[in-house]
């Protein structure tokens, strides 16, 4: 349907030097994260422009941490804001009122498509997913059943515009006095020497609800107590507000007392938190992809998501995964009700072999 409407509108050359760029990726943390690649490379290549990046409310928290970003347009709180007739017509004229030369946009929508291409914008560089991206002047090709990193499909969009995205990671900077606060934190709750982070919740965003991606309490209880013998090291648990209950159902299956700090700690304060340990443990959420942007040493479990697609984007950084066949097109093609963490997902024995490798411990 969208490749045959896509030849009702006309493509055209990226342009040389644009003066002001909005970079579109509203949601969500882990998404938006993985962008900073694709940031990267855009402010390199184009020092003097103003960049705007168009987010929403969920994530804007990663984007206030960057160097670089010039303006923020806020899209809402929902995943895209285009699912509405009235967030399309509010987000068309905020893009009209930004007087922009280029738009990146790093979504897949039809929908984003036909708002960028609405907004007047002249240069529109997109995402091109069997023709959803027909709204674009230069469109970029993707294959939604080929398992290729998020991370990567952006930079395409960026490589497409004729700049080079070599040495481009996902990254977030740590703050000097998000550091500090951070370590007066630990210092007052008796935390001193070496700790690790484990984040057992996740998988809840305004695009999409997948606890199954979470690795049992049971499992980080035991790979939790495990890593801290042999490390010698502390545990702390960090959570949202709301992932009180996934805390303690960690914590109260623990021979080691565990720190929590659930909700208490802001997005630069968790990376900074991450730098700091001798390792930071997640699901496949956003907080493990800020935490392994951040430089810490990170370690993500996936079960029924993809590290070909979904893995942090860092040099210094684990999936632990174990190999499984999964649905072809990734998470977005939906939930998986075969899933069984017993069956198919990593193993606390074989996890905790490969974290002790990783972290020159063998």
């Amino acid at each position: 349907m969208y490749t045959n409407f896509s030849r009702l509108f006309p493509t055209a050359p990226p342009p040389h030097s644009p003066a002001r760029i909005v970079l579109i990726r509203p949601c969500c943390i882990g998404d938006v994260v993985l962008a900073t690649a694709a940031f990267s490379a855009l402010r390199r290549a184009y020092p003097n422009a103003h960049i705007t990046w168009a987010v929403g409310g969920w994530s804007r928290q990663v984007v206030d941490l960057l160097d670089g970003v010039d303006a923020i347009l806020d899209t809402g709180k929902r995943d895209l804001p285009v699912r509405s007739a009235g967030g399309f017509m509010r987000f068309v004229r905020d893009l009209r009122a930004g007087n922009f030369d280029l738009a990146v946009s790093l979504v897949r929508s039809p929908l984003m498509s036909a708002a960028v291409w609405m907004s007047g914008i002249p240069h529109r560089v997109g995402i091109d997913s069997n023709g959803r991206g027909f709204g674009y002047t230069v469109r970029v090709p993707v294959n939604p059943a080929e398992a290729r990193h998020e991370a990567a499909i952006y930079l395409d969009v960026v490589r497409a515009l004729g700049i080079s995205t070599d040495d481009c990671y996902a990254n977030v900077p740590v703050r000097e006095a998000d550091r500090q606060r951070v370590r007066g934190l630990l210092t007052n709750q008796g935390v001193r020497g070496d700790y690790l982070v484990i984040h057992p919740a996740g998988g809840n965003n305004p695009g999409m609800t997948m606890d199954s991606k979470r690795y049992p309490p049971q499992n980080f209880a035991l790979l939790a107590d495990t890593l801290a013998e042999k490390l010698n090291a502390q545990v702390i648990l960090i959570g949202g507000p709301a992932d009180a209950g996934i805390i303690n159902a960690v914590g109260s299956q623990m021979k080691t007392r565990p720190q929590i700090f659930a909700g208490q700690l802001t997005f630069g304060e968790i990376v900074a938190l991450a730098l700091d340990a001798r390792v930071y443990i997640g699901n496949d959420t956003g907080l493990t992809h800020l935490a392994a942007a951040g430089g810490a040493k990170t370690a993500m479990i996936l079960g029924p998501s993809d590290p070909k697609r979904y893995a942090p984007y860092t040099p210094d950084s684990l999936a632990l995964w174990q190999p499984v066949e999964l649905r072809a097109g990734g998470v977005s093609a939906g939930k998986s009700a075969q899933w069984d963490w017993a069956r198919d997902g990593i193993s606390v024995e074989d996890a905790t072999a490969q974290l002790l490798a990783f972290l020159g411990e063998n």
